[in-house]
């Protein structure tokens, strides 16, 4: 099936207009016109190979909602006109212990990526910078209508939201709570809405004073600079659970520090570099460094149904498709309130 967008063909070079060729669509395979996909940092990373993992040409992009255009004849749960979207992956083994408990993104084989992947049959995945895509129905999420006009701002829930939503719901954040979030970015800022919507106690790190009104309108009990080593002293030993969403170098043992008996830190962001963590951050009050990955089918579709049902979805900015390389410049400077959308409007053949 033929395929257009944009795609890198190597470290250096801007995004390019890309003409390429999906697979036909099988009897399980649902085919999606994309509407909106947005812009992650991890599209960054690998587009410039910031994790040494890349494949080129690559066209990235898994925050994918759009609208089905034909099903195969197995497909029962879409229909052409359905709102769909993709996120992270697109296939997994489906046999192994985790696949078979709906933890898709643990699959034991590795699962595959909705871009810089290939297949279990070896060919080069591409992703969502482009007009359409094919996927097996399993890996197709439903989208409600009642999102109304806010389909654009639904797209980062794909990546951003499940992947804040998962640990969220994993280490209990709820009322009686304590939970705390690093970084006010594309991740941190759907992390501090769903904490507060789940009803906990919610605590926003953040280096900029100029993010602490923003940080209150979207649900924050509390901001602590974290630059200011009072404010962080002040919250000691005091938190169930923080999640982590920086992609940047930051120092660990801070947040550890603020860790009550049996609390956990949770990473949610990836950095490229090493972060160093020491042994008496960890001992002192048994607490737990830990790590999540995205969310499996069956969680991304209840975290989908949350938001539809509260009103949720992501700070977004829409962005032209030429406009890529200003839109990466400025998520790398944190310029960005909190997730770029590429509108597939603008996409020329």
């Amino acid at each position: 099936m033929k395929s257009h967008g944009y795609a890198a063909h190597d470290t250096k070079s801007p995004l390019v207009p890309y003409t390429f060729d999906r697979r036909d669509p099988g009897p399980r395979d649902v085919v999606i016109e994309i509407a909106y996909c947005g812009i992650c940092h991890s599209d960054i990373h690998q587009v410039r190979n910031e994790w040494g993992n890349s494949i080129y040409p690559m066209v990235p992009g898994h925050e994918i909602v759009g609208r089905v255009t034909a099903v195969g004849a197995e497909v029962t749960k879409f229909k052409p006109g359905d709102l769909a979207g993709i996120g992270v992956m697109v296939d997994s083994c489906r046999v192994c212990p985790n696949c078979q408990a709906s933890l898709e993104q643990y699959c034991m084989k590795g699962f595959v990526g909705t871009y810089n992947s290939k297949g279990y049959d070896g060919v080069l995945v591409h992703g969502g910078y482009a007009n359409n895509i094919v996927c097996d129905m399993r890996y197709v999420h439903s989208i409600s209508p009642k999102f109304g006009d806010k389909l654009a701002g639904v797209a980062p829930l794909l990546c951003a939201g499940i992947t804040t939503y998962s640990p969220l719901r994993h280490w209990g954040a709820g009322p009686g709570k304590k939970v705390g979030i690093v970084g006010l970015g594309g991740l941190g800022h759907m992390g501090l809405k769903f904490a507060h919507s789940f009803g906990a106690h919610v605590v926003q790190f953040t280096t900029s004073a100029s993010k602490i009104a923003d940080a209150q309108r979207l649900g924050a009990d509390e901001v602590v600079i974290s630059k200011d080593a009072n404010a962080m002293a002040r919250h000691a030993a005091s938190f169930d659970l923080i999640l982590d969403c920086v992609s940047a170098p930051h120092d660990l043992n801070a947040y550890l520090n603020l860790l009550r008996l049996d609390g956990t830190l949770c990473l949610v962001g990836l950095s490229e570099k090493q972060l160093p963590v020491a042994p008496f951050s960890l001992t002192s009050f048994r607490v737990a460094l830990a790590g999540s990955n995205i969310g499996g089918m069956k969680e991304t579709q209840e975290m989908l149904d949350y938001c539809a049902d509260h009103g949720i979805v992501s700070d977004i900015e829409l962005v032209s498709i030429s406009k890529l390389e200003e839109a990466y410049d400025r998520v790398v400077k944190s310029d960005v309130k909190y997730r770029f959308v590429i509108d597939m409007a603008t996409l020329k053949p």
